[in-house]
């Protein structure tokens, strides 16, 4: 039987050519799952069968051969199914052979007549998804969901519909119907001209490791190219980041981004931002104007406050992927927006991760022993501490051109209240003191970037005690609440910090305040200042009343700056 199915197989092959004149059976076979699935179409319709990786391959072929068996009747007995083979390199394969083992990339299996060629964990397009709305001169990236690929390998072809076949047929030119497309781009990202307003693009995806393309995908964008938002507050900024950054150079961005979770809501539209347009508070809206001021930005290290935890996984990541950038997240406590940091991956590796939430590693933690013993003398503001939600993401990243470069990047958010001076003099005690652990003990002297919205004015407690190393127990700050929350206490911290972008006027401007929150704090002793870019004009961030606007997507603003390893 193996000699008549070898020359029954060779000739199939010469009928079938290689190798696109064969059906093909698509085996997934991951080490660490139980199972393998194999995919192929039988007697006219598409079935995927799960088999044991470890089942002997006679078994799963003997399953194939009694899926081939189609009766036109329940009651009709099954009818015996085609004799079924597996060969690899011209060779059937050992039945006895692990299915594991058994089903290698280009065998053949051979179902009665019928020749598959076998693709073992071919490259795939699992998921592929656009934004809903899509705006002349903003970027726009594909979300993907890869396996056994990678976007790198991958093929991207961008189409746009052709002006003149809507016209032709009668429609507008965002009309769906009888659409001719022509090709507009081969690159990942596609950013469209104002000359493709009222225009339909769609998106083709064939998904590559290298050496083996798979299946294409293809998507086309629910409605038409919109009209941008004109002229943004960040556009002249981009003047000054036209280019990557080389060694000794880093080019490191903090930002708070304004949670969806907080611009979303009646309150905000009514009482926060009742200046802004309601469009320009939507998701989509303000997030087609955060992937292009981000990726023009073009950061070595971005450093992210209130970030939702779906926009991270949705939005920010795969559109930052596809420009260079890899992210990492940690979420607040109780809470569904948190932390962001991004590195750009050809100019570092992640070498480890510290994050803590303040307040539980305040009682957890040994390190915080001391400060502890010394509040539980102030039950209310120990209180109030420990309720907090406000997290520390810590990241040690190496460089990849020369790995004893190391350096530790910090991101925070603290307490909001303007009445919470004592609070945040606290969270940061307890978040230089663990930065302290990181850069000090975990690896001895490499330098800190501590970037972060620290809702606090240069004026205020928490500002110079991270500039000064000190804060004395008489600070007015540690009254901020009145007198019942008060913690007087005098604290100090060996970094030698300071803020390099200096203290802007403001990085927050809202209807009923501005002032400068946000910091990029460096270590002095390790790092110089290169450049800082530009804030905005006062009249870019007044144009609209206020922040967020038409034009800008947060309340807050980048901090950005060029440092230099010393």
């Amino acid at each position: 039987m193996s000699g008549a199915s070898s020359r029954l197989l060779s000739g199939l092959l010469r009928l079938c050519g290689r190798p696109g004149g064969m059906d093909k059976a698509v085996v997934r076979a991951v080490p660490s799952e139980a199972k393998l699935s194999i995919s192929l179409t039988l007697s006219g319709s598409q079935r995927q069968l799960q088999r044991d990786q470890t089942e002997a391959l006679g078994r799963a072929l003997a399953r194939i051969s009694a899926s081939a068996t189609k009766t036109k009747k329940r009651k009709e007995p099954p009818a015996p199914g085609p004799p079924v083979r597996l060969f690899y390199r011209g060779q059937p394969v050992n039945e006895a052979a692990t299915n594991a083992e058994a089903w290698q990339d280009g065998a053949e299996l051979l179902v009665g007549n019928l020749l598959y060629r076998v693709e073992r964990n071919p490259p795939m397009c699992h998921e592929l998804d656009l934004p809903r709305h899509v705006m002349a001169g903003f970027p726009v990236c594909p979300r993907l969901r890869l396996e056994f690929a990678d976007a790198e390998h991958s093929l991207f072809t961008w189409y746009k519909q052709q002006p003149q076949a809507a016209e032709e047929a009668g429609d507008s030119p965002g009309s769906p119907g009888r659409q001719q497309w022509v090709e507009a781009c081969h690159e990942r990202v596609f950013t469209p001209a104002v000359g493709d307003i009222g225009l339909r693009l769609k998106l083709r995806c064939t998904p590559g490791d290298g050496q083996r393309l798979g299946e294409s995908r293809e998507l086309e964008v629910d409605g038409p190219v919109e009209a941008g938002a004109g002229a943004c507050t960040f556009d002249e900024r981009h003047l000054y980041t036209q280019r990557l950054t080389e060694e000794p150079v880093i080019r490191t961005v903090s930002y708070n981004l304004l949670a969806d979770v907080y611009a979303q809501t009646e309150h905000a539209r009514t009482v926060l931002f009742p200046y802004c347009a309601p469009y320009a508070l939507e998701l989509e809206y303000r997030h087609c104007l955060i992937r292009k001021e981000l990726s023009g930005y073009r950061a070595d290290l971005l450093c992210l406050q209130e970030v939702d935890r779906t926009v991270f996984s949705d939005s920010l990541a795969p559109a930052l992927e596809a420009f260079g950038l890899d992210g990492l997240f940690r979420l607040k406590d109780k809470q569904h927006e948190g932390l962001s940091t991004f590195y750009r991956r050809s100019r570092f590796r992640l070498c480890s991760q510290h994050d803590i939430l303040l307040g539980e590693a305040l009682t957890a933690d040994p390190l915080h022993q001391e400060m502890l013993q010394r509040l539980s003398c102030y039950p209310a503001a120990k209180e109030k501490m420990l309720q907090r939600s406000s997290a520390l993401q810590v990241s040690v990243f190496e460089s990849t051109t020369d790995p004893s470069r190391k350096i530790c990047v910090a991101n925070t958010h603290l307490y909001f209240h303007p009445k919470g001076g004592n609070i945040r003099l606290l969270q940061i005690a307890v978040a230089l003191s663990h930065v302290r652990h990181v850069a000090y003990e975990l690896y001895p002297g490499i330098p800190v970037i501590f970037c972060g919205d620290f809702n606090s004015t240069p004026s205020t407690g928490m500002y110079s005690f991270v500039r000064d190393g000190t804060i004395s127990e008489n600070h007015e700050d540690w009254t901020s609440n009145g007198e019942e929350e008060q913690c007087n206490m005098s604290l100090g911290h060996p970094l030698k910090l300071k803020s390099a972008c200096g203290e802007p006027a403001y990085t927050n401007y809202v209807g009923g305040f501005h002032g400068c929150l946000d910091y990029i704090f460096i270590d002095c002793d390790n790092l110089d200042v290169e450049q800082v870019i530009p804030m905005p004009s006062h009249e870019e961030v007044t144009s609209h009343q206020a922040l967020p606007s038409v034009s800008h997507p947060s309340d807050h603003i980048a901090l950005i700056c060029d440092l230099r390893w010393k």
